[in-house]
């Protein structure tokens, strides 16, 4: 038999199989050279004798294709060439399956579970045997010495992926992140080399996590405090993180959790006195919280930090409602605010820290939704760090019927990201897992998962007995000393510290607690304002009593130019034609030779913020063309398809534009655009559903931040909704953005409520919003079919002159030949003025309150005034009775609206749906209303 035409290795293995198959298929396939090697073989077995029995992989050997006849390997120098290539090739197979799949023996759990060992990491399955223990294999694609023993390679395996991290990255697509994940972790190990001082700061922060929480628990007995006991290496991670991101330059971190945890946080992270915290538990100035204000562990907290090395960070600890993971996306648009503030678009000095628990990472659909927005490019934010508390169980629901995956992660497997699972009890673990977090986050700028497995020494909460559910877990908690002991007990073995250090350490922190506790009992206690300070400097909340009134008409002359420069193409672009048609209209309304439509408004008011140096930022699903193809503020080059941007060419020294179509999500989208408002007071962040009925998938954001956070945690924001509403005809899913569900929650002057009706009044108002002082948030149904509308139309004269109306009289008819008023608001205002055009109903006032909350009753009462006061007044709306703002307003006036006239409804019947499904029925019900409105 001749010597191999080419040289024999792991990576022309697969080359010389498929020669040697097309051989056995048709001989002359192959080149004489390769015809003369393949007939040398012999027939027989060709596994040798001392490999038997072979595992299933070994049984699949590498010269033996499917329905081939079988040869025997040539006792030659040539042979045992084969059979070592065979063995690295397996070798390689081997190294290939404990980085996939090592993690699954990765010892992660504090309390001791262990899992199944995958067959494919034993090395049996590939046929090796113990005499293979100590022979050389190449690992020249591993960091490290170029060769090593099967034994050395199975010693370095396991240390660096089954210890005490699980590393899940193979899912990963792109060679080089794999690559360098793989160097960074099988160079060193998976293991981290820590000064004396990092190893001491360590212990420090763990002793002060667990004797915060001994504390609270000796001291305020039965009181719910949502304990981190059981996962007190948070804390060190969170105080690494820290300073690891501002010895790198980042110079502001929020961070999102839920209660868990999160006093031990204020108090040990963000730098909230102590004092503070105990006089709430002592509820001693419930006197101040009368139906306001929020419980202690949701509250949230803004400090600055100066790392070790002098780098000052700042700190943001969001506010959070009990709804678990609904912070996440507005922790991320806070982040985005402060970014684009002081133009950080490269994403690289802020960070966000989401802390999630593992039920909720598993079970909340927002965690999908924070996890797609993360490489959107309206969005980004540089990379978020997630960490998962994982207290292996929820309230009392075991993973076993709480997920249907293997770990609580596997969501975030849809991004190309790692996921590390650590060990909580071994701190240096943690440590090397967030430097190796934080290291890929920089270079990569993507999202990155730290599970880190502790348990939950008490129940859900201090109050919870968990023995009834999980009473052999429990038994096992009962008996586990704390991680701080653990680690204690790891650095005296080491000769890292004295114990006299660390008994020090411990009774500094007993009695700096006890003299905190001593201050928020003192009589005379005074607790500092937390009030808006910073960019929020100037503006206020509080009753609509103290609003302020900008003048937000602009010149006619401004206008024009304003109109006609969102008209202006780059050279050579090409428009679709019916964007061409367009343009020209729009030119003709900035000559004044046509009225303003709604989208042409609509785009002036946002241009002319703009031009005043104000920030936008406006997403929804389809936004910049609209839904209803009204607005157009992006154009597409109909041969190229490139993306023009109007708004971003008004003049030089305009402000910042962030105008992006959203992913189709609502909850997570409105809390992002929130969360920017929070740090954007100056701005107008704006977000629009694609029909207003789809608002109620953000109902959460709504109820528990939008609408109750100056309430709750004394926090403004000005974040705009437009909602599209209107009964057309479309069915019960396209007609109702729930008007009724907003005026509901609208209390203590928490939000404004509008439906304007006219293009003009739509430019006062989103003017109004932004120079305003006083901040709200803003809800707007806006119209569908009125955005076309030939009556629904501005002079520019109406954008000059004038403010937002919150009512529109009537001035066609004369007051003396009024015998009834109707009362209405949006679209039903142009049908019910229709029918009485059509029907000559000169004795028929008609007016439009434009501004439902705060409710203008002073401006009502003025358009009342000049009608004698037994005229009765009419509300007219297309909603059901139960539906709209007619329930608000019985519920105001009763029988008397303004104590004057007699107060009466038409509406559609009371229903469970908004509206019909038959266009027919909605046209014979639209008709009901307008015969009963002129009856």
């Amino acid at each position: 038999m001749g010597n191999l035409p080419i040289e024999l290795n792991a990576q022309s293995l697969a080359y010389v199989e498929e020669l040697y198959s097309q051989y056995l298929t048709n001989s002359a396939s192959v080149s004489e050279e390769w015809q003369r090697y393949f007939a040398g073989l012999k027939n027989g077995d060709p596994t040798p004798v001392n490999w038997s029995p072979r595992p299933p992989f070994a049984q699949r050997s590498l010269f033996n294709p499917p329905g081939s006849p079988s040869v025997s390997t040539p006792q030659s120098a040539t042979d045992q060439q084969f059979r070592l290539a065979r063995k690295q090739e397996r070798i390689d197979q081997l190294v290939r399956n404990f980085r996939v799949r090592g993690h699954i023996c990765a010892q992660v759990d504090p309390l001791g579970s262990v899992r199944p060992s995958p067959p494919e990491l034993d090395p049996g399955y590939y046929g090796f045997s113990e005499e293979d223990s100590q022979r050389e294999f190449s690992t020249s694609w591993m960091a490290g010495p170029e060769s090593r023993t099967l034994q050395a390679i199975l010693m370095w395996l396991k240390t660096t992926y089954c210890r005490t991290i699980g590393a899940q990255f193979m899912h990963i697509d792109s060679l080089q992140v794999r690559e360098w994940l793989q160097h960074r972790m099988e160079k060193s190990g998976n293991k981290i080399k820590l000064s004396r001082e990092e190893q001491l700061r360590i212990l420090a922060r763990l002793a002060d996590a667990v004797v915060f929480e001994e504390f609270l628990a000796k001291k305020f007995v039965g009181a719910k405090s949502f304990s981190l006991d059981g996962g007190e290496t948070l804390i060190p991670l969170l105080d690494m993180a820290i300073e690891k991101l501002g010895n790198d330059g980042t110079r502001e971190v929020v961070i999102g959790m839920a209660h868990r945890g999160r006093l031990n946080v204020l108090a040990n992270i963000m730098g909230k006195s102590p004092r503070v915290i105990f006089r709430e538990f002592d509820d001693a100035d419930a006197h101040l919280h009368y139906g306001r204000g929020d419980v202690k562990y949701h509250m949230g907290y803004s400090s600055d930090h100066v790392t070790a090395k002098g780098h000052s960070v700042h700190l943001s600890l969001c506010f959070n409602p009990s709804h678990l993971e609904y912070v996440n996306t507005v922790a991320m648009g806070r982040l985005r605010a402060k970014m684009d503030r002081f133009k950080d678009f490269k994403r690289q000095r802020g960070a966000c820290i989401l802390i999630h628990g593992d039920a909720a990472f598993a079970g909340e659909g927002i965690v999908q939704e924070t996890l797609n927005l993360s490489e959107l490019k309206g969005y980004r934010v540089g990379g978020t760090i997630h960490v998962i508390l994982n207290n292996q169980v929820g309230f009392t629901t075991s993973p076993e019927e709480g997920r249907s995956t293997t770990y609580a992660t596997d969501v975030a497997k849809m991004l190309q990201i790692p996921i590390f699972h650590v060990n909580g009890e071994d701190p240096e673990a943690v440590a090397q897992v967030l430097t190796l977090a934080l290291d890929f986050r920089k270079k990569f700028k993507r999202d990155v998962v730290i599970d880190m497995y502790c348990y939950r020494r008490k129940g859900h909460n201090e109050a919870d007995e968990p023995e009834y559910t999980q009473p052999v877990m429990y038994r096992e908690i009962r008996n586990h000393c704390s991680v701080y002991e653990g680690y204690l007990e790891h650095l005296l073995n080491m000769k890292g510290v004295s114990r006299d250090e660390a008994e020090k350490i411990v009774d500094d922190r007993r009695s700096q607690l006890e003299h905190e506790l001593t201050e928020a009992r003192r009589e005379g206690f005074i607790r500092c304002a937390d009030h808006w300070g910073g960019i929020w400097s100037g503006y206020f909340g509080g009753p609509a009593t103290a609003a302020d009134h900008p003048q937000t008409g602009i010149p006619v002359a401004t206008a024009q130019n304003l109109i006609a420069l969102q008209c202006e193409l780059p050279e050579g672009f090409q428009p679709h034609p019916k964007i061409r048609r367009l343009l020209d209209q729009r030119l003709e309304m900035s000559r004044g030779e046509a009225a303003l439509d709604w989208g042409t408004a609509e785009q002036l008011a946002l241009a002319s913020v703009l031009a005043e140096g104000r920030p936008l930022r406006m997403s929804g699903q389809d936004v910049r063309r609209g839904t209803f193809s009204h607005r157009h503020a992006a154009f597409y080059d109909y041969e190229t398809g490139k993306v023009f941007l109007p708004l971003k060419n008004i003049v030089s020294e305009q402000g910042f534009v962030n105008l992006h179509n959203s992913p189709l999500s609502e909850a997570g989208v409105l809390g992002f655009e929130y969360g920017y408002s929070l740090d954007c007071p100056e701005g107008l962040v704006i977000w629009e559903a694609q029909f207003g009925d789809f608002s109620n998938c953000a109902q959460v954001i709504i109820d528990q931040f939008i609408a109750s956070a100056e309430d709750k945690w004394d926090r403004l924001n000005s974040v705009v909704m437009l909602l599209p509403h209107g009964f057309e005809g479309q069915g019960p899913e396209h007609s109702s953005a729930r008007l009724e569900r907003f005026l509901m929650l609208a209390a203590e002057d928490n939000l404004q409520i509008a439906q304007p009706t006219t293009p003009a009044q739509l430019f006062h108002l989103l003017r109004r919003q932004v120079l305003r002082k006083w901040r709200k948030p803003l809800v707007v149904m806006t119209p569908k079919s009125l955005l076309r509308h030939k009556q629904c139309v501005s002079p520019l004269e109406d954008i000059a002159n004038g403010g937002f109306q919150s009512v529109i009289g009537d001035t066609t008819v004369a007051p003396e030949d009024v015998r009834k008023i109707l009362l209405c608001t949006g679209k039903v205002y142009y049908d019910l003025l229709d029918r009485r055009e059509q029907g000559q109903h000169q004795d028929v006032a008609i007016l439009r309150l434009e501004e439902l909350y705060p409710f203008p009753t002073g401006q009502l009462d003025q358009c009342l005034d000049k009608y004698s006061a037994d005229i009765p007044v009419v509300w007219v709306q297309e909603e059901p009775q139960n539906m709209g703002a007619w329930p608000f307003l019985r519920m105001r006036f009763c029988h008397k609206i303004i104590d004057r006239h007699p107060f009466s409804g038409i509406t559609r019947v009371p229903s469970a749906s908004p509206a019909t499904g038959s266009a027919r029925s909605h046209k014979l019900e639209q008709s009901q209303i307008l015969d009963q409105a002129f009856a």
